[in-house]
C-alpha cells in the first residue's frame, strides 16, 4: 500500500526520489519503494529521511513505533569487570602488543600503566615502527574539567599532578614517527584503550576513582555497534585536542 503521507511530504518540499536518496545516501529505487509500495526503511535511514523532510519519523512510518527486541548481552561484549583494579596490567599490555593498525588511548592520567609496566614507551615505539598508528590523549592539567574531576573523586589537586606526570611519561614519544601525543580538556566520561578491533572502556562514576569503576572489554563485530560508538567518541575528542609542543615539567 502506498505511503501517501511520505508522498505528500516530498511533494510539499519539492523532493524527487533522486534528491532524497542522495541526501540520505540510498538508491533512488529504495525511495520509490518507500512511496509506492509502502516499504519501511531501516530505523537510522528513516530518521535521517524524516529529519530532511521536517516530519515526525513515526508519522511517516508508524511501524517504527513497535519496540525492537532487547538483547540481554551485546555480541561485542567480551567481558565485564566490576572495577579496573580487578584487571591485571598484563591484559592492557597484551592487547596493545597485538595491535597492528591502531592504538588509541584516551585518559586523564592513567599513570598506573607506566608504574606497573615501565616498558610501555618501548612497546609503543615498537608498534609504531611496525606501522601501527598510535594516538595518546592525556588530560590538560590546567583545564577546568580535570580540576573538577579531582574534586568529584576527592583527589583534589592530585589529579592535576598525575596528569603532569603522565605527560612527562609520554612526552618522549611525541617525537617518534607514527605516534601522536595530545592534551584534551573535555569531560572524560570514559577512559578508552583501543587496540585494532578491541577496546577496554573504563566507565567513570561520580565520586569514585577510576580504579574502582567498571570496565567492559569490547571486540568489534560489525558497523554501528558499541565498539564503533566508543571509537567515534575517541575521534571526536581527538579533534579538540592540542598536540604537545613544549616540554612538560612538574610544578
Amino acid at each position: 500500500m502506498p505511503n501517501e503521507r511520505l508522498r505528500a511530504a516530498m511533494a510539499a518540499g519539492g523532493w524527487t526520489y533522486a534528491a532524497l536518496a542522495d541526501e540520505v545516501e540510498v538508491d533512488p529505487k529504495s525511495v520509490e519503494r518507500w512511496v509506492n509500495l509502502g516499504r519501511t526503511p531501516r530505523r537510522a535511514t528513516a530518521m535521517s529521511a524524516a529529519e530532511t523532510l521536517g516530519e515526525d519519523v513515526h508519522a511517516l512510518w508508524p511501524a517504527l513505533r513497535q519496540a525492537r527486541p532487547a538483547r540481554a548481552v551485546s555480541p561485542e561484549l567480551v567481558a565485564l569487570y566490576d572495577q579496573r583494579a580487578d584487571i591485571p596490567v598484563s591484559t592492557f599490555v597484551d592487547m596493545l602488543a597485538q595491535a597492528h593498525k591502531h592504538i588509541d588511548v584516551l585518559v586523564y592520567a592513567a599513570v598506573f600503566l607506566h608504574e606497573a609496566y615501565p616498558r610501555l614507551n618501548d612497546l609503543l615505539r615498537e608498534r609504531a615502527a611496525d606501522g601501527c598508528a598510535v594516538r595518546i590523549a592525556i588530560g590538560d592539567p590546567d583545564s577546568v574539567n580535570v580540576q573538577q574531576r579531582g574534586t568529584e573523586e576527592k583527589f583534589g589537586h592530585g589529579i592535576e599532578s598525575r596528569c603532569r606526570l603522565a605527560l612527562m611519561h609520554y612526552r618522549p614519544l611525541a617525537e617518534v614517527s607514527g605516534i601522536e601525543v595530545r592534551t584534551h580538556a573535555t569531560t572524560l566520561y570514559n577512559s578508552i584503550y583501543r587496540a585494532d578491533d578491541q577496546a577496554l572502556v573504563n566507565a567513570h562514576v561520580w565520586g569514585v576513582n577510576a580504579y574502582g569503576a567498571p570496565v567492559w572489554h569490547l571486540r568489534r563485530s560489525g558497523e554501528g555497534g558499541l565498539f564503533d560508538t566508543y571509537a567515534g567518541s575517541f575521534d571526536a575528542v581527538w579533534e579538540t585536542a592540542t598536540p604537545i609542543t613544549e616540554p612538560i615539567t612538574e610544578r
